[in-house]
């Protein structure tokens, strides 16, 4: 085992002061240190230990690694006082200083005895065989393997992980059955589109998953269901290294990504280049049928979209106490979209009509981030500034092409966004003692988003005409906040406090001018409040194979750009998406319990939480009433009366054989949602709005969801997958989704020298039940069918390569993930 998670083997390196033009005299002045590791528990020998010489400055000279049966020889290590450190992961590293010297040039140092050690050693990145969960005190870690890393795009990797959903349509993340989540990748946030990013990060680059499902005071406290943080992989070793990966996928269209990773390290800087694409074209059709008035829909939509993005960073490493990092992630989408949609209706067919939406959509992405980090001397204690800047623009061109009698006209839209976001932090952490840590911090968060929208004919005015108009909404948000945590550890006690204060500034307004009839209208909107954040929790492990934690913590989700701006989202003949710029935040307050249960072959993870929701954001029904002939209807959100919500988690990670390996999850979540429906008697001929019904609809939703991830290992090379998921019936407000389930299998092949370069190739829906259907009873009884490109055959090549040598220490990020390094 030790074998395969040990692939960065340290070679023989020799330091730059060491150059002496008299070859022969140098050979006299060099010694050789031998010796024998084994484990200090089982006697037995440790193979592929790290064996490294430095200089009484901390500079590595040279180094190797243990043979089969422990024994090591290092040659030529120059003469004088030196330091050998011998470490290996899952042991404590042992340390001794030896003197290269007349009489002692040729030093044994016996048998060298490790002891087991529970602290990971930064120095080595390992990317085990199969995935494995991990409940820690704030959240639950999905430890990337082999297994996992094969799926292809981040987006596919996710669907994989418990407690985590991905719309198979749109991309759209939700966690716990919640689409109110926060995803971040290394701990930050971006302003590119969660759906296409992930996309565009292959699986192979991908370290963890962590579902902070209830996040501390450190964090920001925005999202009903928590975080989703993606950590990736980082490259630290000396000299030149990279990696790069190619995937290609088809059914009914072919789409490709690909990615290179390039890092260059020397004793003072580290220098990594990455680039990545997603080009793909997508077709889904689907089928709308109304039952009221025997009329159908038939929607056919054609995707082409090209993603490219660009990192480029350096760290630069001043002393062993300072460290300076910039970076910037550049992102560039060009997308077309076609659709359309043709209106039957049976029993009157001078109503039906077609309607088709060339689109267009360009958008860019600019992220600039500098950190400064000061090291103490005590381990542990720093202090931390991070300044990180987004730009982000985006434009989408869309023609809707009207065909039939008595409908609206054609009309042309177009809408530019231009956004800029700010976030500054400075933290603070001092590790009081070995078992109790003070962390603080101050947070300012700047955002500012305007959005115009110009239409020649979708908005249609109190009077029933059809006018073009041009629309300007201004959002302005400013956050600052302070955090306070706590924690402690006891014998079998752990406890963390933590209390964060923000104030929350919100300006906004939007103006809309009838170019028609020279007419403005104005609605600002204003929102200042201060909110406190408390969090708590509490670990008891009263053995090494039992830990219970108990956390609470109150948060807040904002509305979104989408949700407050009064600008259509889109439009049909029949619907049109707008936003409510009076809605005020929702707060919840999670309480949560888990267990954790280490077996001899695994580990079972099991646990609950229960919320209260206050002031609750979710959809309204409303008749447009400037179209009650068309009947026509507009959806938009609303605040309603509290809530409330709860779930249960159970996941596992067993290995029954050598060859074979599973991980499985089982999640209940189930949350009364309510909201507002309107609607008019379809059979009516001239309505009015004393026709409107209008109706309080309240649905209690219990959503479920099984997965089980098995992991055949044929031979050292060769592995198979099979994955196979259930997800029962949703029901919303408006609607029901049937269940789904489907299976898909892979396979994987290691080759070249260490594995360097993997192939895999996988079959998703083998048996071609992956269906999404629906059932809407408001504001109309519907039925839908939508069948995307679920079925797919992909195949994935990965390639790493470089020097290897020697992995120097690298630096955490501020919420103790890994910051310095080429991943995306």
């Amino acid at each position: 085992m030790y074998k395969l998670l040990l692939v960065y083997l340290l070679l023989f390196t020799i330091s730059a002061n060491a150059s002496i033009t008299d070859p022969k005299k140098n050979a006299d002045k060099t010694g050789t240190i031998s010796g024998k590791v084994l484990d200090a528990k089982l006697n037995q020998p440790l193979p592929y230990v790290n064996i490294i010489i430095k200089n009484t400055k901390g500079e590595t000279l040279t180094g190797g690694i243990s043979l089969d049966d422990g024994t090591f020889k290092i040659e030529k290590v120059t003469e004088g006082d030196i330091l050998v450190s011998i470490q290996y992961i899952g042991y404590k590293t042992f340390n001794k200083k030896v003197n290269i010297g007349k009489g002692n040039y040729r030093v044994n140092l016996g048998h060298i005895f490790l002891e087991e050690s529970t602290e990971d050693l930064d120095e080595i990145t390992i990317i085990a065989e199969v995935s494995t969960i991990q409940q820690k005190v704030d959240r639950k870690i999905i430890n990337v393997g082999k297994d996992l890393a094969a799926l292809g795009t981040a987006s596919e990797l996710i669907t994989a992980v418990p407690s985590v959903n991905v719309d198979a349509q749109t991309g759209d993340i939700s966690l716990r059955g919640n689409q109110n989540v926060r995803v971040m990748v290394d701990g930050k946030f971006s302003n590119i589109p969660t759906a296409q990013l992930l996309r565009q990060i292959p699986s192979t680059s991908i370290k963890q998953v962590e579902l902070i499902t209830n996040p501390s005071a450190k964090y920001n406290p925005e999202g009903m269901s928590g975080i989703i943080n993606i950590v990736l992989h980082k490259n630290t070793m000396i000299g030149f290294n990279g990696g790069f990966d190619i995937g290609i996928k088809n059914q009914r269209e072919a789409k490709f990504n690909s990615s290179i990773n390039l890092n260059y390290r020397n004793g003072k800087f580290n220098i990594y280049g990455n680039y990545g694409n997603n080009i793909q074209k997508r077709q889904n059709n689907g089928l709308i049928s109304q039952i009221a008035n025997n009329s159908f829909q038939t929607i056919s939509i054609f995707d082409n979209n090209k993603s490219h993005l660009y990192k480029v960073g350096v760290d630069f490493y001043l002393n062993d106490k300072n460290t300076i990092s910039v970076f910037t992630n550049q992102n560039i989408f060009d997308g077309k979209n076609m659709s359309t949609s043709n209106f039957i209706f049976n029993e009157n067919m001078l109503n039906n009509q077609n309607q088709i939406n060339d689109g267009l959509r360009e958008n860019s992405s600019s992220q600039y981030n500098f950190d400064y980090k000061l090291d103490f001397d005590k381990k542990g204690h720093h202090i931390e500034l991070e300044i990180d800047y987004n730009i982000f623009d985006n434009t989408i061109e869309t023609d809707n092409i009207l065909s039939g009698l008595n409908i609206r006209p054609s009309y042309l839209e177009l809408t530019n966004t231009d956004r800029n976001n700010t976030t500054i932090n400075l933290d603070y952490i001092n590790p009081i003692s070995d078992k109790a840590k003070l962390e603080l911090g101050l947070q300012a968060r700047l955002f500012d988003n305007e959005i115009i929208y110009e239409s020649d004919g979708s908005v249609r005015n109190q009077s029933g005409d059809y006018i073009s108009t041009i629309t300007d909404f201004d959002y302005k948000r400013n956050i600052f906040s302070a955090y306070a945590n706590f924690s402690k550890k006891f014998e079998k006690w752990t406890y963390q406090l933590g209390l964060r204060g923000e104030s929350v500034h919100v300006d906004a307004i939007a103006n809309e001018t009838d170019l028609t009839n020279n007419l403005d209208t104005t609605i600002p909107f204003n929102n200042d409040y201060f909110q406190v954040y408390p969090s708590v929790f509490f670990t008891y492990s009263p053995s090494e194979k039992n830990s219970y934690q108990l956390s609470y913590s109150r948060r807040v989700d904002r509305p979104g750009i989408r949700q407050v701006n009064p600008i259509p989202q889109w439009n049909t003949p029949l619907i049109s998406d707008f936003g409510n710029h009076e809605l005020e935040p929702q707060f919840t307050n999670s309480i949560e319990v888990n267990y954790t249960r280490n077996l001899e072959k695994g580990n079972i993870t099991g646990g609950v939480f229960y919320r209260i929701i206050e002031d609750e954001i979710n959809r309204a029904v409303y008749v447009d009433r400037s179209d009650l002939a068309s009947n026509r209807i507009i959806l938009t959100h609303d605040n309603f009366e509290n809530t409330s919500a709860y779930g249960f988690e159970l996941s596992s990670n067993y290995k029954p054989t050598k060859w074979w390996s599973l991980n499985t999850s089982f999640d209940l979540y189930s949350q009364t949602q309510k909201g507002i429906a309107e609607r008019i008697d379809p059979t009516l001929i001239n309505p009015t709005e004393n026709d409107i019904i209008s109706e309080n609809v309240e649905v209690d939703n219990v959503i479920w969801n099984f997965r089980i991830f098995n992991n055949f290992k044929a031979s050292k090379k060769l592995t198979f997958t099979a994955f196979a998921m259930y997800r029962g019936q949703e029901s919303g407000l408006n609607f029901e989704v049937d269940p789904m389930y489907f299976v898909n299998l892979g396979a994987r092949y290691s080759f070249l020298e260490n594995n360097k370069a993997t192939f895999s190739l996988s079959f998703n829906d083998v048996f071609d039940t992956q269906k999404i259907n629906v059932v809407s009873e408001r504001p109309f009884l519907q039925t839908a069918e939508f069948s995307p490109e679920f079925r797919t055959v992909s195949a994935n090549l990965s390639y790493r390569f470089g020097d290897g040598k020697y992995r120097a220490k690298s630096r955490k990020h501020r919420d103790n993930n890994e910051k310095s390094g080429g991943g995306f």
